[in-house]
């Protein structure tokens, strides 16, 4: 639990700098990490069939889920900083970032 409240952290932080980025930029000229055209790529390899726009908790937390997840993420280790690290979502994209509409995914 104390490594979830760290990573839950953590990932608060980085949202916050993140959503000041996307939030002044075009988001078509913003590149967060210099490997992102490969992430989304592998990303939708992986996972043709997962709705980005409506996420449903069971698709990210279930253990069938997991078992895709560990492998996609490690295939960037070394390559991206905190690949590992949780992250922010919002469950539906049209919605803002309140504690009803926001996951962590690790």
């Amino acid at each position: 639990p104390r490594v979830e409240l760290a990573w839950a952290m953590k990932a608060h932080q980085h949202a916050q700098v993140y959503f000041n980025l996307i939030s002044s930029v075009d988001p078509k000229f913003l590149n967060l990490t210099k490997v992102d055209d490969r992430i989304y790529s592998e990303f939708r390899k992986t996972f043709r069939d997962l709705k980005i726009d409506l996420l449903d908790p069971e698709e990210l937390k279930s253990e069938p889920a997991k078992e895709k997840w560990r492998p996609f993420c490690l295939r960037f280790e070394g390559v991206v900083e905190d690949f590992n690290y949780g992250t922010l979502l919002r469950l539906d994209c049209s919605r803002g970032y309140t504690e009803e509409n926001t996951i962590f995914g690790r």
